[in-house]
């Protein structure tokens, strides 16, 4: 399986508990996949929601593609995004749930297929994030102390 990363929503796992993933195809223009093998995306403030029975992907920027000339693309049009309809329906009736979100993870060719892999998640309050900070910083310094540790059994 080959499979090839684009671009990464980094914050979306500082600001959302993640409950589930799912793994869904992208529907996109000859000038958008250009743009993406050449790693010109970005999923920043980017969401799915379903709409008429089909899931679609919100605010993802693509960037034009250099060569693209009249045939380009919008860089934030909305995307449809592939599914089976059963999933759709499952992620539907879960996003009704009160504070539950599509949010997209990354980006990433698999077999050549551009792929998203989206995030069933639930918005953090600030103190959990504060939590989660010192929880990090706790661990490193915990690493770092057992690092010099082993350095002055040596």
């Amino acid at each position: 399986m080959n499979v090839k990363n684009v671009t990464e929503n980094r914050k979306a796992r500082h600001e959302y508990h993640i409950m589930e993933t799912f793994e869904a195809g992208i529907a996109l223009f000859g000038t958008e996949v250009k743009s993406l093998r050449a790693g010109k995306a970005n999923l920043q403030d980017s969401f799915a929601r379903v709409e008429n029975a089909e899931l679609m992907l919100y605010n993802m920027h693509i960037s034009p593609y250099e060569q693209g000339n009249q045939f380009n693309h919008e860089p934030k049009r909305t995307r449809r995004l592939l599914m089976h309809k059963y999933e759709i329906m499952r992620l539907l009736g879960k996003t009704r749930e009160k504070g539950l979100a599509l949010i997209p993870l990354k980006v990433y060719f698999k077999n050549g297929l551009a792929k998203v892999e989206l995030a069933l998640a639930k918005g953090k309050k600030l103190y959990d994030r504060r939590d989660d900070i010192a929880a990090k910083d706790a661990k490193r310094e915990m690493d770092r102390a057992m690092k010099e540790r082993s350095k002055l059994n040596y």
